[in-house]
């Protein structure tokens, strides 16, 4: 069905929203009618049939959950009504939007949207009713967002469908996950499908700055401004402007740290070391680390306004041990990609090798798995891979952390864990100081005493 002829319902409490809507698209439709009450949906229903209904899943500010539109979404089923249903949602109801679409939506469309592309999901819920479909196809992924971001498992179609909706926005998206499950995969992919997309994306592992490091890496200095600085240098945010910056391991990141940086992205400058002036800085922030959000939430470890400034979008990427099927299809991936560049037949996985993979639990996620592929590649014999080929890595066996399960003494305890903390940070002083809960002057302290 063309626009033109289409009639369309708008439910929403808001009246600048139903006011938007309205003059966007009274020249582009039939018909369209606008509503602030949702109770009047049913009156509606029988007094005429629509093709489409947007419908707003917020209509309670003091509860705001999402779950009204979810209700009012099951009524508009209940009635018979053949209307393709959009879900109008913010940015911090998405999961719930998503879950919209199990329970018979159409599509939904992210509060503030662009025109065009709310025009381009009307005319596809159109395309749709013409073509006899209720709702869209099931999530697939963006095109183009790398080879190695593979997975048909129920919770990495959830993350892809995630990522189309909020990929065109300036969101702000904090992505959280185990170590090696490829959340800097997820970053770029929403960079490549962002409208920044031609222009820079730049990483920063800001867990791994000193504190010294920390202000020139990011805000760049000016020449003069300390022994080394030979010449004016920008800094990874002025290197990043009109496009994308990933900081990653965001929550290893000092509190004085944290203060500089919401400083920045408050005030949208930044101030080069040695400098006075401020320079503007138009970026998109996306953030990522191992730390939980009920970590992040502890104050005393980050700073809460931080917190919402980096996360007006957050998205969990899922360990490998709860993908299914998908350890298998990574595993296929994998194994084709180092048999070509190892120049040898791309083998194919025994039926044993599958079952072993899929019953290991993977610590190390999609690194680990990754790493288990190329040593079975290079080291087999045959163009088939039997479960006595998949040998997993010997990092991910936590020697120190057995021994603190077996040692009693609280000094060996001590010592066991600072040794184990070090070694998971690299020798990194400050990311460990900041795992153990102590200062870097006490963490020397131990360090000399333990003799280490």
């Amino acid at each position: 069905m063309q626009l033109k002829k289409a009639s369309i319902l708008v439910v929403d409490d808001d009246t600048d929203v139903l006011t938007a809507v309205r003059l966007l698209l009274r020249p582009q439709v039939k018909e369209i009618v606008t509503e602030k009450n949702p109770e009047n949906i049913p009156s509606l229903l029988k007094q005429q049939s629509f093709d489409v209904i947007l419908l707003d899943m917020n209509f309670a500010s003091s509860i705001n959950t999402g779950n009204e539109g979810l209700f009012w979404l099951k009524k508009i089923k209940s009635h018979k009504s053949e209307a393709a249903v959009i879900m109008i949602t913010a940015y911090g109801d998405i999961d719930l939007a998503i879950r919209s679409l199990k329970e018979g939506a159409y599509d939904f469309v992210v509060k503030p949207w662009h025109n065009e592309k709310l025009l381009s999901i009307l005319t596809n819920a159109l395309d749709g009713k013409s073509k006899g479909a209720n709702t869209p196809a099931p999530a697939e992924k963006p095109t183009g967002m790398g080879a190695e971001l593979l997975g048909e498992s129920d919770v990495m179609q959830d993350i892809f469908y995630k990522i189309s909706k909020i990929a065109p926005t300036d969101a702000n998206i904090l992505i959280l996950g185990e170590n090696g499950t490829g959340k800097e995969l997820i970053a770029k992919a929403i960079h490549q499908h962002s409208l920044r997309a031609a222009k820079p994306f730049v990483k920063v592992d800001v867990g791994a700055l000193t504190e010294s490091l920390f202000e020139t890496e990011l805000f760049g200095h000016k020449k003069g401004a300390f022994t080394d600085a030979r010449e004016d240098r920008a800094g990874r945010f002025e290197a990043a402007n009109k496009g994308t910056i990933f900081l990653d391991e965001i929550g290893n990141i000092s509190l004085h740290q944290q203060s500089k940086l919401l400083s920045v992205l408050q005030n949208r400058q930044v101030i080069r070391v040695g400098a006075n002036e401020a320079t503007d800085i138009d970026v998109r922030l996306l953030c990522a680390t191992n730390v939980t959000l009920a970590e992040l939430a502890n104050e005393s470890r980050f700073r809460k306004d931080l917190v919402y400034r980096i996360n007006t979008v957050e998205i969990t990427v899922p360990p490998l041990r709860k993908r299914g099927n998908d350890i298998v299809l990574l595993a296929q991936h994998f194994s084709k990609i180092y048999a070509d560049k190892y120049m040898k037949p791309a083998p194919e996985l025994a039926k044993s090798a599958m079952e072993k993979l899929k019953s290991y639990h993977f610590p190390g996620n999609v690194r680990e798995l990754q790493y288990a592929i190329e040593r079975a590649v290079i080291m087999a014999d045959t163009d088939v891979l039997e479960a006595r080929d998949m040998l997993f890595s010997p990092i991910e066996a936590a020697p120190a952390a057995e021994a603190l399960q077996q040692e009693t003494n609280l000094e060996e305890l001590e010592k066991a864990t600072i040794l184990h903390v070090l070694e998971k940070h690299g020798g990194n002083l400050s990311r460990a100081s900041i795992e153990l809960g102590i200062t870097r002057t006490a963490l020397y302290r131990r360090l000399s005493k333990y003799g280490l």
